[in-house]
C-alpha cells in the first residue's frame, strides 16, 4: 500500500509538472498567436463596412420657396432657392424633388395644366416643362444689359404666358414658353405683377406704377395711382373689381376695371406681397406672418396673423380646393384653418 501510494504520488507530480509545462508553453506563445492573427486580418481580410444611406426629405427646414402653382386640387408645384422645384400629386400630403439644371433662384411658377408649366427667376432664367416636371429645360429670352431678374409669371389658356421683372421687363409667349418676345421697351423701373381676365389685363410695379390693357396686351395705358410706394401684387375677381397690395400695408381697390383706384384704410404697416380672391373674400399676405382680409367689394378690411406662433414672411397665397398654399420663408398650407409648415415635422 505504501509503495502504491508512493507510485501514485510520483505519477501525480509528474503529470502536474507536464501540465505546468504545457500551460507555460501556451502562455508564452499566446502573444505571438494574437499578433499573427491581427497581421493576417490586416493583410488578408477585406473589410466591407456597412453604411446606412439616409435620404434627405424633399422639403428641408432651410428651404425658401418664392412661388407656388396649383393647376388642379391634387397637383401643386413650388419653386425657390437655387432652382429647387418640388411637386405634390396628392394635394400637398407628400412632395418630390424634380430635376433642374438651372441653379438660379426661381421667383415664380405658373402652370397651364398638370403637365405644362413655366418658372422664372434671377438672371433672366426661364424654364419650362411639358411632362409634369419629369424634365425641365431652360429657354432663351430677351435680355437687358442692366439687370434681368424676372419676378412674376402667369400662364393663360392657349399657351400664353406673361412674365415681368426688373428694368421694365414685360415678356410674352404664345407657345407654352418655348419662345418669348419683349412686349414693352425697357425702363428704369421694375414690374412686380401682371394679371389677366380674358382680354383685360393689369400690371403693377415700383413707385406705385400701374398699367391697363383692353386688347390682350397689344397696347397698355397708365392708370392713376394714389400711392408712390411699390405695389407687389394685383388680382381681379371680375372685369370691374380688383385689388392691388404693396409695401407698408398699402391696399388699393377699384370697382371700375382700374379706371380709378381708392386706397383702403391701412390695417397693418407690414409689407403685403401677395393677394388672392378666394371666391368669397380677398386675402393678402406679407411680412412677419401678417394676413389681411377684405370683403368682396373691398370696402372693409381687417388685419391679423396667419398664426400667432409663426412670423414667417410670405410672398404668395394660392387657393387649391379647400386649402391655401403659402410661399415665402418656407412652404406651408392652411387646411381647415390650421397652418402647417412643410419640413418642420
Amino acid at each position: 500500500m505504501i509503495w502504491r501510494k508512493a507510485v501514485m504520488t510520483s505519477a501525480t507530480l509528474s503529470l502536474n509538472r507536464s501540465a505546468r509545462g504545457i500551460s507555460g508553453a501556451v502562455l508564452s506563445t499566446l502573444p505571438l498567436l494574437i499578433i499573427g492573427g491581427l497581421m493576417y486580418a490586416a493583410f488578408f481580410v477585406k473589410w466591407e463596412p456597412q453604411i446606412a444611406m439616409l435620404q434627405a426629405p424633399a422639403i428641408e427646414r432651410r428651404d425658401v420657396f418664392y412661388g407656388v402653382a396649383t393647376p388642379s386640387p391634387s397637383v401643386a408645384w413650388a419653386v425657390g432657392y437655387y432652382g429647387k422645384i418640388v411637386r405634390s400629386d396628392d394635394g400637398g400630403k407628400t412632395w418630390t424633388i424634380q430635376p433642374n439644371k438651372a441653379l438660379a433662384h426661381l421667383q415664380a411658377i405658373s402652370a397651364w395644366d398638370d403637365k405644362r408649366a413655366v418658372a422664372v427667376g434671377n438672371a433672366g432664367t426661364v424654364i419650362v416643362t411639358s411632362d409634369g416636371g419629369a424634365s425641365w429645360h431652360e429657354v432663351q429670352v430677351p435680355r437687358s444689359d442692366v439687370a434681368n431678374k424676372l419676378l412674376q409669371v402667369r400662364a393663360y389658356p392657349g399657351g400664353v404666358a406673361w412674365a415681368v421683372g426688373e428694368v421694365g421687363a414685360v415678356l410674352l409667349t404664345r407657345d407654352f414658353g418655348e419662345t418669348w418676345t419683349r412686349a414693352m421697351p425697357e425702363k428704369d423701373q421694375a414690374w412686380n405683377d401682371v394679371f389677366f381676365l380674358g382680354e383685360d389685363g393689369w400690371m403693377v410695379g415700383e413707385f406705385g406704377q400701374m398699367l391697363r390693357t383692353r386688347d390682350g396686351g397689344a397696347s397698355w395705358a397708365p392708370m392713376a395711382s394714389p400711392v408712390k410706394s411699390s405695389l407687389m401684387s394685383v388680382q381681379f375677381r371680375d372685369a370691374q373689381h380688383g385689388v392691388a397690395v404693396g409695401l407698408s400695408g398699402v391696399v388699393l381697390v377699384t370697382a371700375d376695371g382700374g379706371a380709378s383706384w381708392k386706397q383702403a384704410p391701412r390695417v397693418t404697416v407690414e409689407h403685403l406681397n401677395g393677394v388672392v380672391w378666394d371666391g368669397a373674400r380677398w386675402l393678402a399676405v406679407g411680412d412677419k406672418g401678417v394676413r389681411v382680409e377684405g370683403t368682396a367689394d373691398g370696402g372693409s378690411w381687417k388685419g391679423g396673423r396667419i398664426s400667432e406662433q409663426d412670423l414667417s414672411w410670405r410672398t404668395q397665397i394660392v387657393k387649391s380646393g379647400e386649402r391655401f398654399f403659402l410661399a415665402g420663408a418656407n412652404l406651408a398650407v392652411i387646411d381647415d384653418g390650421r397652418l402647417s409648415i412643410y419640413g418642420r415635422e
